[in-house]
């Protein structure tokens, strides 16, 4: 099983990288997102990788970084999520980003990827809410993960639900809407009002 390559950035493509390690050239398929941070050719890079092997093909994925690779397997537990899919979520979206539109449930965020329909969007956000926290993502598996106790979840209801249905409203995407309050709440804690987390997180929204 290879883990890990560290080599000479032999030549990229839209979506591989080959990586020349004591002068065997690895192809390896990579998000957009990895493939900007490599550099050039020439260059020494280090990628984490991902290995599958079938009756008749063995295939490398490498990724830049540990959450990379881990939302790279997390996507692919679900059904029809496949490595090329979940390259394209990873293109599209930071691990951060994932999860925190896994959190707020947002489908549209989802389908920026290519190959991601609505359809599957809403398998992915049914069957990984509640596996975010789980793989030590940044982004929170509810807003009361971060903030004080007692602090209400969007997808529950109170005023936290309500101001980021009120941002949403207003034109925001659900995934900065739910950041912004997620944010306002962790400032003005668990017992701030709706108008006061829609003030706050208009204020975050702008910045």
């Amino acid at each position: 099983m290879i883990a890990k390559l560290r080599g000479i950035l032999d030549a990229t493509g839209l979506d591989y990288a080959v990586v020349d390690v004591n002068g065997v050239g690895y192809l390896v398929s990579c998000s957009a997102r990895t493939l900007r941070r490599l550099g050039g050719p020439g260059e020494a890079v280090t990628l984490l990788t991902d290995m599958w092997v079938s009756e008749d093909n063995i295939q490398l994925f490498g990724f830049f970084d540990t959450q990379e690779k881990d939302w790279f397997r997390m996507l692919t537990t679900v059904q029809g999520v496949g490595a090329r899919v979940a390259l394209n979520i990873l293109s599209v979206l930071s691990p951060d980003e994932v999860a925190t539109t896994i959190s707020a449930q947002d489908k549209t965020n989802l389908c920026r990827a290519d190959g991601v329909g609505p359809k599957l969007a809403a398998r992915i956000l049914n069957e990984l809410k509640d596996k975010v926290a789980s793989i030590g993502m940044a982004a929170l598996s509810a807003p009361a993960a971060a903030a004080p106790a007692g602090a209400a979840a969007p997808a529950g209801g109170g005023p936290v639900a309500d101001a980021v249905s009120a941002l949403v409203n207003l034109g925001y995407r659900r995934v900065e809407a739910f950041t912004a309050v997620n944010s306002a709440v962790q400032r003005l804690g668990a017992d701030a009002s709706m108008s006061d987390l829609i003030r706050a997180g208009l204020k975050e929204l702008s910045q």
